[in-house]
C-alpha cells in the first residue's frame, strides 16, 4: 500500500501540489488525470522517491529501493547515448541485482514487446513507437511490484497502444500496483477503474465513472485557469 497524507510538492519554493491524501491499494490499477502544468508527473516522482516532499509524508509499505519502477515520459530521455537496445532492457534489471551480479538477459523481454530482433540494434535507431516497446520491456526485467506509467501512451500508434495496455492489464493480473499518468480520458475510462484527478490538489478519487463527471472536469478547468492566470 502506497499511502499519501497532506502531500505537498514544489518547484523552486512555488507549490505544484498540495493537500494530497489517500492510499493505493495494493494490486489497485489507476489512472492520474488532470491538465498540464496539474502536478501529475510531479507526483509519481514523489513516490519514487525522486522528489522531496515539502511537507507530509509518503508511506511505502516498507518497499526496498529498487521495488518502484518509474517510466518517465519518453520525450525528457536521451536516445543519443550509444547503447544497445539490449543493453538498455538488462539495466532494468541494476535496481535489483547491483553492481556485482551479472544482470538479466533481454531478449525474452524484447520479444514479450514486440522486438522480437531488436537486441542490436542502437537505441536512437529506433522509432517513438518501438522506444515506448523499448522502455516497458526494461520493466519487464526490473519486475517491481509497484509500477508507475508517465503518459506511457503519449505519441505511438494505435497498435502500440493496444500492445502496451495488453501488458499493463497482465501486470494487473499479478497483482502489482500500476498507477499511470494520462491524458485519453476515453481510454482511462475504457481501461482504468480507479482514477485521481488533479489540478495541483485533489479534485477527486476513487471509482472512474465518477471522477470523470462534468462537474469535475469543470472544476479542474477553473483551477488551471486560476494558476495560469496568476503566472
Amino acid at each position: 500500500m502506497i499511502v499519501l497524507d497532506g502531500l505537498r510538492c514544489a518547484h523552486d519554493g512555488v507549490a505544484v501540489l498540495r493537500g494530497v491524501s489517500g492510499r493505493f491499494m495494493p494490486g489497485s490499477l489507476t489512472a492520474v488525470v488532470g491538465p498540464n502544468g496539474a502536478g501529475k508527473s510531479t507526483l509519481l516522482r514523489a513516490i519514487a522517491g525522486l522528489h522531496p516532499p515539502a511537507a507530509g509524508s509518503i508511506g511505502r509499505g516498507g518497499l526496498r529501493p529498487g521495488q518502484i519502477a518509474l517510466l518517465p515520459q519518453s520525450g525528457s530521455l536521451d536516445r543519443s547515448f550509444p547503447i544497445t537496445c539490449a543493453d538498455a532492457v538488462a539495466l532494468g534489471g541494476w535496481p535489483r541485482r547491483g553492481a556485482f551480479r551479472a544482470l538479466p538477459p533481454a531478449d525474452a523481454a524484447l520479444a514479450a514487446v514486440g522486438l522480437h530482433s531488436a537486441g542490436g540494434r542502437l537505441v536512437g535507431a529506433l522509432s517513438a513507437g518501438q522506444f515506448q516497446r523499448l522502455l516497458f520491456a526494461r520493466l519487464i526485467v526490473q519486475d517491481a511490484p509497484v509500477i508507475l506509467l508517465d503518459e506511457p501512451f503519449n505519441a505511438v500508434d494505435t497498435a502500440t497502444i493496444a500492445d502496451l495496455l495488453a501488458l499493463v492489464r497482465r501486470w494487473h493480473g499479478e497483482g502489482r500496483t500500476i498507477v499511470a499518468v494520462l491524458h485519453d480520458l476515453d481510454l482511462v475510462a475504457h481501461a482504468f477503474p480507479e482514477t485521481l484527478m488533479l489540478a495541483r490538489e485533489p479534485i477527486a478519487w476513487g471509482p472512474t465513472a465518477a471522477v470523470l463527471s462534468a462537474g469535475n472536469r469543470r472544476r479542474a478547468r477553473l483551477a488551471a485557469g486560476q494558476w495560469q492566470a496568476a503566472a
